[in-house]
Order: structure tokens, then C-alpha cells, then sequence
């Protein structure tokens, strides 16, 4: 099985995991970057609202989204992006905890996905200070992005899995976290087949 999955990152709006602004995507096939997007998202309606922390943070305001699709109009297209894959996000509970919250919010099924996550990977792999993604991406050899912009994130993200999997001799996602003794989470269906796998 060839080393393929879908990076992700989002940016949120406020402190509401509900409140995505902007996301970034960038797929991997056998270990290559074969294709990337990104956009802004228009927060769902009472979770909208932009707080001064995080626009300091991303430079993201309620202007710039204004003429954004929402995110129920724009979440077929992240599914249809990810195209079945496993999603890899540095800190991933956030990122997943965003797609089933802002679901949530839209009065929508969340979609069903299995992921991994890059900063336990990248703990498991580096011997660092810190594993932050900067500092981690740093240590597989991918340098100077611009941090909490969506699409530079998922980059950095999928070097380090690129990178972690080569060091470990993973030639997939599984064998990478069965070698790492690290299991792939879910969210939607993939959590309750997951669940029902671990029972």
C-alpha cells in the first residue's frame, strides 16, 4: 500500500472549534505532493464572529470571508478534495474537532474520516525542544513557511509525515503508525467503526 493521504489545516475564527475560516489541503501520493487548495470559509451563522486573538494569529478578518462560501456550501468539496483518503493534521484532534463542530453547527452529518496525527508522529520520530509545527517541519528538512497560513501549514504537515515515514522504512500510512504504535482515529462513521473495531 503506497504512502497516501490528504494533509489538512484550518484556521478558526474565534475560540469556537465551529468557527472555520480558512482550510488547506495538500494530497500525497506515494509519498508526493500531487496537488493542493485552499480557501476562506464564512463561519456558520453564531459562530461568525472574529476575535482580536485569533486574526493577531492568522491575519484573518470578517471582511475577508465576507464573500466566502459557507460552510456547509464548501464542505462538499473538502470531501470530494480528500477523495476517501486518511487526513494527517499536526494536532489533529483540533483540525477533526473543527470538521465535526462546524458540521454540527451547519446542521450537517459530519463526514466520515480516519486520520492521523503529525505531532504525535513527529514525537515519536525527533528528539526536539519542542513539536510545534514549525519546529518539527523544521526537522524534516522543510523550512521557512509561513505558519498559520492554512495551505503552508498542510504543507509542513505532510513533509513531516513524508519525512518521519522514510526514517521508519513505512511504505504506507498503517505501517507508519503500526511501527510508530500509534492508531489512526476517526470522526463521523469512521469514529463508531473504529470504536466497534477497538470493542
Amino acid at each position: 500500500m503506497p504512502l497516501d493521504f490528504t494533509a489538512i489545516d484550518f484556521e478558526t475564527a474565534n475560540s469556537s472549534s465551529a468557527s472555520a475560516c480558512s482550510v488547506g489541503l495538500v494530497k500525497v501520493r506515494d509519498g508526493v505532493v500531487v496537488d493542493e487548495a485552499g480557501w476562506l470559509i464564512r463561519p456558520p451563522a453564531g459562530y461568525d464572529s472574529f476575535s482580536e486573538w485569533n486574526t493577531r494569529i492568522h491575519g484573518i478578518m470578517a471582511p475577508d470571508v465576507e464573500d466566502a462560501l459557507l460552510w456547509s456550501e464548501q464542505l462538499p468539496d473538502l470531501v470530494a478534495f480528500a477523495a476517501g483518503d486518511a487526513l494527517v493534521a499536526h494536532n489533529a484532534g483540533f483540525d477533526m474537532g473543527v470538521i465535526s463542530a462546524a458540521c454540527a453547527a451547519s446542521f450537517l452529518d459530519c463526514p466520515a474520516f480516519r486520520y492521523l496525527c503529525s505531532l504525535r508522529v513527529a514525537r515519536k520520530t525527533y528528539n526536539l525542544d519542542s513539536y510545534r509545527l514549525p519546529v518539527a517541519a523544521m526537522a524534516a528538512g522543510f523550512e521557512d513557511f509561513h505558519h498559520h497560513d492554512a495551505r503552508d501549514d498542510s504543507r509542513a504537515c505532510a513533509a513531516i509525515m513524508v519525512h518521519a515515514a522514510a526514517r521508519a522504512g513505512a511504505a504506507s500510512l498503517e505501517e507508519l503508525g503500526d511501527l510508530l504504535g500509534i492508531r489512526f482515529g476517526g470522526i463521523g462513521a469512521a469514529a463508531s467503526a473504529g470504536a466497534m473495531a477497538l470493542g
